[in-house]
This record gives C-alpha cells, sequence and structure tokens, in this order.
C-alpha cells in the first residue's frame, strides 16, 4: 500500500461527507431560492413588495449569499459523490459532476436578477430616471426573471439525478430502490421545467412529489455510508476493464 493510499479517507468518510453535503444543500437552497423570495414579494402588488424588500433588506441580501453558497455546495457534493460512484462507471459519474457544473454558474448569474432589484431600490440615481411607480414594477419584472432562471437551473438540477440514478442502481453497494427513485426525481424537474414554459397556468408541482429519491440517498449516505466489500469490489473490477 502506498503513502497515499494510506492517507486517503476510508470510502464510507468520503460517502458521509457527500451525504452532509447534499443535506446542506437543502437549507441553503430553500432558504435563498425559495422562501425569503416569496415570503417578501406580494403577487400583483410591486409597491407592497419593494417595501417588504426595503424592510427586510439583509434578510434578502442573505437570501443571494444563500443561494449562491447552494450552488457551489451542489458542485461539492457531486465531487464527492463522483468518489463514491465512480467504480459504477467513470463516464457517467463525470456526467454528473458536468451537470453540476453547469448548475453553478447559472444560478448564480441568476441572483444577478435579485442583485438589480437592490440596486434599482437603493440607487438613488434610479429615481432620476424613473418614477417610483416605475421602480416599484422594474423590481416585479426582476422577480419574475429570477422564477424563469430558477426553472432553466432545474433542467440541471433534475439532469443530474439521471446518471446519479443508474450508477447507484448499477452499483451494488447502495440500494437500487434509491437509484430508482432518483431517476423518478430527475423526471419530476423534467416535468415541471416543460409544464412552466408550456402550460403557465398549471400550479401543481411535479418534483414537490417525486423528491423522495434525494431524501433517501442523503439518509443512506449518512446512515450507512457505502457497502466497503462491495465498493472495493467493483473498484477492482472497473481496474481490470482499464
Amino acid at each position: 500500500m502506498t503513502i497515499k493510499e494510506k492517507t486517503r479517507p476510508p470510502i464510507k468518510t468520503t460517502a458521509r461527507i457527500a451525504g452532509f453535503l447534499y443535506l446542506l444543500q437543502i437549507p441553503l437552497g430553500v432558504f435563498g431560492i425559495l422562501y425569503i423570495p416569496k415570503a417578501l414579494m406580494v403577487p400583483g402588488d410591486a409597491a407592497a413588495t419593494a417595501s417588504n424588500i426595503l424592510a427586510n433588506e439583509f434578510l434578502f441580501r442573505l437570501s443571494i449569499v444563500s443561494a449562491i453558497l447552494a450552488a457551489l455546495v451542489t458542485v461539492v457534493t457531486a465531487l464527492f459523490l463522483y468518489k463514491v460512484l465512480k467504480p459504477v462507471h467513470k463516464n457517467y459519474a463525470r456526467l454528473m459532476v458536468i451537470c453540476t457544473l453547469v448548475v453553478a454558474p447559472i444560478s448564480m448569474l441568476n441572483e444577478l436578477n435579485h442583485v438589480a432589484v437592490l440596486l434599482l431600490l437603493k440607487g438613488r440615481e434610479y429615481l432620476t430616471i424613473f418614477t417610483a411607480s416605475q421602480l416599484q414594477t422594474l423590481v416585479s419584472v426582476f422577480f419574475d426573471l429570477h422564477n424563469y432562471g430558477i426553472q432553466i437551473v432545474g433542467i440541471f438540477f433534475g439532469l443530474w439525478l439521471l446518471p446519479m440514478g443508474y450508477l447507484v442502481f448499477k452499483s451494488n453497494y447502495i440500494p437500487k430502490i434509491i437509484g430508482v427513485f432518483l431517476m423518478i426525481t430527475c423526471l419530476g424537474y423534467l416535468i415541471d421545467f416543460v409544464k412552466f414554459f408550456l402550460f403557465p397556468s398549471a400550479t401543481i408541482v411535479i418534483s414537490e412529489f417525486t423528491f423522495l429519491g434525494e431524501i433517501l440517498m442523503v439518509l443512506w449516505l449518512l446512515i450507512k455510508g457505502v457497502n466497503v466489500e462491495q465498493w472495493e469490489k467493483r473498484t477492482v473490477e472497473s481496474a481490470r476493464i482499464l
């Protein structure tokens, strides 16, 4: 055994770190992308929305930071999952990581819509160009653009689950059923994307009913990790193929 192999973290530790990071995405994403923006926005009332943001400016800024951190944590999670799942199929594991590398920049750029909201509401110079009513209307527009951005990001939040689910299903060291549920979760995100753009009047959110795969994956990684014996077996088999 080489020095590098001796100092390498055990695969169960790597799996549990991946599980913790995956879990961390939930409060960061919910707080930054869903809860705070929706709590401050008053549909159909641009003036009330602007007033809420100005009255809760720190929370609004915190939501921007939280959303950016969620995107970065997603990438790091995928890198740890890559170490866990690459013995099954290295190329599919790379595809999983690539999808998160697309998620991160789109998510962060999308937060510029919320930055624009702050610039419009806090910039005195804009009051010389726009009336208060016009500024409030622009704020609503940027909120809407942010919502559209979330839907676009949702494509890749779904797509990274497809190779992950396949790898889990074929792994033999994480239960196959979790892989099945992950692929169903992927389908939920993709249906929501199509529904949002083609049938905007539909209010049902499919992914709210298909997220079980991610919950099971997080819990399994945190509590069980992986079956080390089977993981080592797949690692040896993978090395032989290469």
